[in-house]
């Protein structure tokens, strides 16, 4: 029979263990993981910045190029031409229908920058694969694209200098800074607006801005 005196060890010991341990692991971190590697973080480094192009990759692709890698990989789901194919999005068309009842914003007619347009074939295309194609082809998709829609001749070639420099059609229509008072304003910390000045000048009722609850949803109403 075992007694309790050899398998039970002074609290002290038990606490002392314990405080080694603790002094092994890196202040601030829980003992587990390893840094990444600057290989590792380039892997996930592929945004792409609109207006200058910064984060493109080395690379070209041509419209020939393009139109192959095109038929393969995306007309099935957006037409051979750009057109759409049932519910997936048209890529061309739509110029000057902005202001419609019913714009069809494309690359053609919406698309800011083509920059842009190359980062997110990279990274979110083909849908059922999405980021498995190589630079080349994306470069090479996005000239083919850009040139069904005249944005760029037949033997424009798209790499990390071009794509900047196409104008898209939409470009200026774009409002790059918030001017709500909310987002600009300064912080208040002297000759601030005395909240006993604000007065509301309009407000929502008697406007009929919120639809009641009517017709067949009435029924799911208790009685």
């Amino acid at each position: 029979m075992y007694s309790s005196r050899k398998i039970c060890l002074p609290i002290t010991v038990i606490l002392l263990a314990a405080g080694s341990l603790a002094g092994a692991a890196e202040p601030g971190s829980f003992g587990y993981g390893r840094v990444a590697t600057p290989a590792q973080i380039a892997g996930w480094d592929i945004d792409v910045r609109g207006e200058d192009g910064a984060g493109l990759p080395p690379g070209k692709g041509t419209v020939d190029r393009g139109a192959d890698v095109y038929a393969e990989q995306c007309a099935a789901c957006h037409g051979t031409f750009g057109e759409g194919e049932g519910r997936f999005p048209k890529l061309v068309g739509g110029v000057g229908s902005l202001r419609d009842e019913r714009p069809e914003p494309t690359v053609g007619s919406y698309w800011p920058f083509a920059p842009t347009l190359w980062d997110y074939i990279n990274r979110a295309m083909p849908m059922a694969a999405p980021h498995t194609l190589s630079a080349d082809d994306v470069y090479a998709l996005t000239a083919y694209i850009l040139s069904l829609n005249d944005l760029v001749p037949h033997e424009f070639v798209a790499d990390r200098n071009s794509l900047p420099k196409v104008k898209m059609r939409n470009r200026d229509n774009f409002i790059w800074s918030d001017p709500r008072p909310d987002t600009v304003a300064a912080p208040c910390m002297n000759a601030c607006v005395n909240a006993a000045d604000v007065r509301i000048s309009s407000t929502a009722e008697g406007r009929n801005l919120t639809p009641r609850t009517t017709g067949p949803l009435d029924t799911m109403q208790p009685k």
